[in-house]
């Protein structure tokens, strides 16, 4: 097939590239570099079977002009701004990155009869359930960040235009994701911060912030299996059974660093900004029973992340 990868020069598009290609698939790559990098697919641009489009996926004229052109077989949509913390700051960097990419891309599906469709949603669709075991069919969706509400109002989008143009659509509320490439979060962060000074590392909140931390090897495997869905939306929480906490990330910083004796310095409160969820887990049944499982942990998620990233 031909498979269209928005985001794909972003840390999990350019992983899910990466696999495509490996099958055999034809790959059109659209990124703009909001946050991917040159570098994360500076490997395939030798591939005859692989072509890059530097453009905002927001440009509905060009976007359109680049499915006319490529004859689109699959979409799999994972343009969108994956740092809360960054938004926080400047909601329209949701609205325009995340919401408003979907939305495009959508009616660029529907002009060129494409009818598969693969996104990236995120746990952060349910808000703040203070650690419940949430499931797929919860009917309070209260998201408390911007990115929450705008891949929740994306999730809305593409219920409807799957009704309406006869979309096979598959939605995968993700966790925290984690490996080779990242680009921010606690792993990286705290990578970061420790290189600088190896004597004492600040923590957002206070340490006690439990999430489930899946690496992202797993989640592309998962992507590729489920990828062929019947018409209609088919919605599957995504990710691993287990939590880390913060202060436990820091941790294995240190022992993979070989850091002994690290002052952790506690900024306090229950999370590490306004709109983050400090406690995490979701419902995993549906997606067990049809037979998936992660190979990783989160511990050994993070632990792994840290090597790849030292490497």
């Amino acid at each position: 097939m031909k498979a269209l990868v928005t985001g794909g020069a972003g840390f999990i598009g350019s992983h899910l590239c990466d696999a495509l290609l490996a099958e055999g698939n034809e790959v059109v790559c659209v990124d703009n570099f909001f946050i991917g990098t040159r570098e994360n697919i500076a490997h395939l641009h030798n591939k005859s079977n692989f072509k890059f489009y530097e453009n905002d996926v927001c440009d509905l004229g060009i976007l359109s002009g680049i499915f006319a052109k490529e004859n689109i077989d699959f979409v799999f949509h994972l343009a969108a701004n994956s740092d809360i913390q960054a938004s926080a700051l400047n909601p329209a960097v949701e609205y325009y990155n995340t919401y408003s990419t979907t939305f495009t891309l959508l009616e660029c599906i529907r002009l060129h009869n494409v009818k598969k469709l693969f996104f990236a949603s995120t746990s952060a669709v349910y808000g703040e359930k203070d650690g419940a075991n949430v499931a797929e069919d919860t009917a309070l969706l209260t998201p408390i960040s911007y990115y929450g509400g705008a891949k929740l109002g994306s999730e809305a989008l593409i219920s409807a235009y799957a009704y309406m143009n006869d979309l096979s659509a598959l939605v995968f509320r993700f966790p925290n994701v984690i490996g080779s490439r990242l680009t921010h979060g606690a792993v990286f962060d705290f990578i970061k911060k420790l290189k600088a000074d190896n004597s004492h590392l600040q923590i957002l909140g206070d340490g006690e912030q439990s999430k489930p931390y899946m690496h992202v090897s797993d989640l592309v495997n998962a992507i590729l299996r489920f990828r062929d869905v019947p018409q209609g939306v088919t919605t599957y929480n995504i990710g691993v059974g287990s939590q880390t906490r913060v202060t436990r990330i820091a941790e294995i910083i240190c022992e993979e660093l070989g850091l002994q004796n690290v002052s952790f310095d506690y900024t306090g409160g229950r999370g590490g900004w306004k709109g983050d969820v400090p406690k995490f887990q979701y419902d995993l049944t549906k997606i067990h029973k049809a037979g998936w499982n992660p190979r990783f942990s989160s511990d050994e998620a993070v632990r792994l992340t840290v090597k790849e990233v030292l490497a």
